[in-house]
């Protein structure tokens, strides 16, 4: 499966596998009404890194194949272009409420471009959509609670456009604390100077535009290798697609005490390495 999403993308491979969990989700719990409602079983992923390495375009492919996405960028979005808008009806004059992104996107994912453009006041409208997955609405006389049972799958930049290896990833990301914790998986894509990467990636990037009508690559070597990877992709698009949508709706795996406790174990681990400010760690959330 990680061959068959976003072929075109070279390697990336964690990133791929982040995203797959995303696609097809986790198992939501009701504890009901006094025992803390639903908690969510979306995942949340920010993908923060240099210019140019892709990382718009897995947004794009998983806005394409997610079963019901939404594509955004963060700059042209306000907040009430995120939740909602109060409108009047044209013919009957009542107002009316009109959804945004979030509120678009529930039950898929919400893919927000650009990040880091947002301004703060947008920002904050993400907090409560992040881990409540609501949308609650005082306007005009309208008091309302929307459902946005989304997974959020974010793009940044660091602050100063490319990643500056002297500061702290905490220093390069520069979020909110409080937002930071509402992504469950943060991935560094960087730009590292590599000649043989860089020869890998740029046969791989030429092999794209080089097949020829038959099928047959136009030179030898790495390039050929990596026009038949692209061919031999057994998996159509729109037959994933409709996995990704069967396994949402039928799969419900639980977790084995083994699992459970590895998962504890590491927990403890992570949360060693948070004395310092300068990584993310894990929290309780």
């Amino acid at each position: 499966m990680i061959d068959a999403f976003a072929p075109s993308i070279w390697e990336n491979h964690d990133v791929k596998k982040g995203i797959l969990c995303q696609l097809f989700g986790g198992c939501s719990k009701d504890f009901g009404r006094y025992g803390g409602g639903r908690q969510r079983g979306e995942i949340n992923i920010l993908l923060c890194g240099d210019p140019s390495t892709a990382k718009s375009q897995l947004l794009t492919y998983v806005h394409k194949i997610a079963p019901r996405g939404i594509y955004t960028s963060g700059k042209g979005s306000s907040a009430v272009g995120l939740t909602v808008y109060v409108t009047k009806d044209p013919e009957t004059k009542e107002i009316v409420l009109e959804s945004g992104a979030l509120v678009l996107s529930d039950r898929g994912i919400c893919c927000i471009d650009e990040f880091d453009k947002m301004d703060d006041n947008t920002r904050v409208i993400l907090h409560e959509a992040m881990e409540q997955q609501t949308v609650s609405v005082a306007k005009a006389g309208i008091i309302a609670q929307l459902n946005a049972r989304t997974a959020i799958l974010a793009a940044a930049n660091p602050v100063k456009s490319k990643y500056d290896p002297k500061l702290s990833v905490v220093d390069n990301i520069k979020l909110p604390p409080s937002l930071l914790s509402r992504f469950d998986l943060i991935y560094l894509v960087l730009d590292k100077q590599n000649e043989a990467a860089d020869r890998r990636l740029a046969n791989h990037i030429v092999s794209l535009y080089s097949v020829v009508p038959d099928g047959k690559a136009v030179d030898n070597g790495e390039q050929v290798q990596s026009s038949e990877l692209l061919r031999s992709n057994k998996i159509d698009r729109d037959f994933f697609a409709q996995y990704i949508s069967f396994a949402r709706k039928n799969v419900k795996p639980k977790l084995t005490d083994t699992v459970t406790t590895d998962l504890v174990q590491e927990y403890v681990k992570m949360r060693a390495l948070g004395n310092s400010k300068k990584t993310i760690t894990a929290t309780p959330r």
